[in-house]
Formats: structure tokens, sequence, C-alpha cells
């Protein structure tokens, strides 16, 4: 970290944003069941004087407004995830997850205690013209919370015309920072192959039309929509992930389901991908004396920053990390993000931060690396001061 311009702030402050993380990380909840997590949110946000606390928004959701004393102006949002994954936790450390069967393997906890953190300077503060709302969302991980809560009226009872959110990247050192103009993260579909046969004595296959031998020949069909279909220099991922189909040994059943999911970060790769999804399962099934019945999902879009959004917040990253800690043109990451649904409402831009050399995300050993914590609560605050300068 050299060069780092971070204030660290009160590490006794610091201390307790590391107990509140452990503290949710001890008591993970699953995408909309966030009741408990919500409730320690609002009491946090009741307890630093936030001018609003409202619950229950988008089901679970909590948002806190903070009024800045330097006059009216404009307002922004910043946004934290609240959801766990339903992984059995195998860190074996002290603060480990108390639930079987739950822990927080993608760092929610702390990104909440990061937002937690900054609303409680910020409310102390209130050194900005504007209106802050502080966004703690549920579901993010497959449920859409973000868009649970939009649809909530979200943008249109706390007004706000920029919306900012973040998320730790492991084997990205802490305190260093990444972001990019335009796509940050891939749009997430989902696809399930249903083929129908006929079934009978495996003994006597000449009889029947084999599902397993339809789905073996388009799994690996499908695999050729990116090498022969998509532009190399485009990013698609089409992945198979399940297959079922059969009971016993002796027997050819009478159907198939192969399933999996399709990544993109432009629209046409999107279009793309599902064209010919349903055309080569058409044609290979017919092929095999079967037949399918594709069921295409589109799940969430493509996360895209405002490049200039994207700019301000390489210059927050740079005023608290210093220029060499802030890659200004990070990688995209094929896994999807909810947040991309707020982007899609209102300009703004998702930056990775730091989280050191740790197991992936959705990992059972992963662990939120608690010395990025000054840098996400310093981010944040630096954020607000200047978006809402007087």
């Amino acid at each position: 970290m050299n060069g780092a311009k971070l204030d660290k702030g009160d590490p006794s402050e610091m201390d307790e944003v590391a107990r509140w993380r452990r503290h949710l990380h001890e008591r993970p909840e699953l995408l909309y069941e966030t009741h408990e997590t919500a409730a320690f949110v609002a009491e946090r946000l009741a307890e630093f004087g936030c001018d609003r606390v409202e619950t229950g928004i988008g089901r679970t959701g909590v948002v806190g407004v903070i009024e800045g004393r330097l006059g009216t102006g404009r307002g922004i949002a910043l946004r934290a995830d609240m959801d766990a994954l339903p992984i059995e936790e195998e860190t074996g450390l002290p603060h480990a997850s108390r639930i079987k069967g739950r822990m927080h393997a993608c760092g929610h906890d702390g990104h909440m205690a990061m937002l937690l953190g900054a609303a409680k300077q910020l409310t102390r503060s209130r050194d900005f013209a504007g209106t802050l709302a502080l966004v703690f969302q549920p579901a993010e991980e497959g449920g859409a919370g973000a868009k649970a809560m939009i649809d909530d009226g979200l943008f249109d009872r706390f007004p706000a015309e920029e919306v900012y959110g973040m998320h730790n990247l492991p084997n990205m050192a802490v305190g260093r920072f990444g972001t990019c103009p335009g796509p940050i993260m891939a749009a997430t579909d989902e696809f399930s192959v249903a083929i129908d046969g006929k079934g009978g004595h495996a003994a006597i296959p000449q009889l029947v039309a084999d599902p397993i031998l339809a789905g073996s020949a388009l799994v690996q069909a499908l695999q050729q929509i990116v090498s022969r279909n998509a532009d190399p220099l485009d990013s698609l991922v089409v992945s198979v992930t399940q297959f079922h189909s059969g009971f016993t040994r002796n027997v050819i059943p009478e159907d198939a389901v192969v399933s999996g999911t399709v990544r993109s970060l432009r629209e046409e790769m999107r279009v793309l991908a599902e064209r010919r999804i349903r055309e080569i399962a058409m044609a290979i099934t017919q092929a095999h004396g079967t037949k399918a019945n594709v069921d295409y999902r589109r799940h969430y879009p493509v996360t895209r920053n405002d490049p200039d959004r994207a700019r301000f917040c390489v210059e927050i990253a740079s005023a608290v990390a210093g220029a060499e800690n802030v890659e200004d043109n990070v990688r995209p990451l094929m896994g999807g993000e909810d947040f991309a649904f707020m982007l899609e409402r209102r300009p703004g831009a998702f930056a990775f931060i730091g989280n050191g050399d740790s197991q992936s995300l959705h990992h059972p050993r992963y662990e939120f690396d608690d010395r990025a914590i000054p840098f996400g609560v310093s981010y944040w605050t630096h954020l607000v001061h200047r978006a809402l300068a007087a």
C-alpha cells in the first residue's frame, strides 16, 4: 500500500465496525428472510441519528436517510447487500456461523458493516449538502432483491440522482480498489432443456428413443456456441451444470433434463446464446428421434457502470488509497450482481475493494478480511463528501 492516503480514523471505531461484522457473520440469513439482520441494521441507523429509518422495503430491505447540514441539494444512494448463502461454513473461526448450512460466504457481512461505519461518521458530521440514502438490500444471491426494492418504490420514496455499490474481491490486495467504465459484471441467464424420448429395456435399444444419448450429444454441441458462434473477442460463457435422467441400470428412461447458465457482457451475445441454445436443442433432439422443450430465463442484467461515475469512483478510491492502488480499468467478472437493476434506473458505478489472499467467494472457507474495513468506510465517506459537496 505504498503511497496510501487512508485516514484510518479512530481505531476503536474500526474495531466496533469489525464487531458488527462478526456479529452479523454469526447470524446469516438467506434471501428475503433477513429479519434479524434487517433489525440489527435498523437499530444501528436509529442509534446513529438518521433522519429517517424505514424497513420492509422490498419485503425486508432497510433504508436510512441522512440530511446534510450544509444545505439542501441533490440526493445519492449507497447500497449494501444483506443475505448469506446456503453453505456449511468450514473456517473454524470463533465467530463462525451459528446456523447449520448457512454462512456469509460472499462478504455481505463486511459490506453491511462498512456502510454502517460510514453511516455513523456521516450522521455525526453531516458535512455535505443534500440527502443521502443508505440502502440495505435483501436477496442479492439469486432473489433479485434490488428489483424488489425498486418495485416497492425505492427511488420514488427516497429520491436519488445517482447510486453506488461496492463488493469485496478475493485475490485483490487489501487496500486496493478496482472499477471500470461500462460492463463490470455479467448478465446471468438460466436454461433448461426437457428431452422427451421413448423408454424401454436397456437390452433392446432399437425399440427406444434414448433421451440420455440425445442429452449427451446436446451437452457437447452447446459447448460449440462459444467456440464457433461467438466472436472470440467477446465475453460469453455457456455452462451445462445439471443432467438428470434415469432411475435404474437396466432401463432406458423416458426423459432427461439438461440445465445450465449463460453469462454475457453484451446484449448481442445474450441474444445469440439464447437463439443458438434453442436451435441446437431442437436439431439435436430431432436427429435422435426425441423432442425438446426449451425454457430460457433471463435473470440479472449486465452490471453497467456509467463512465463518468466510474471515473469519479476512481478519484475517490485514489484519494483514499493512493492512485497506485486503484485499477481504473479492472477486468469485468462473469459473475452476476443484481445491483445491475439499480444501475438501469439511475446512473452510478460499482467498485471492487480488495479482500487479500482469501478463498474465493461462495467457498466454505471464505472469510471477509477485517483489514479492509477502514478502506471501505473511508471510501464511502469520501464519496458522499465529494458527490454532495456544498
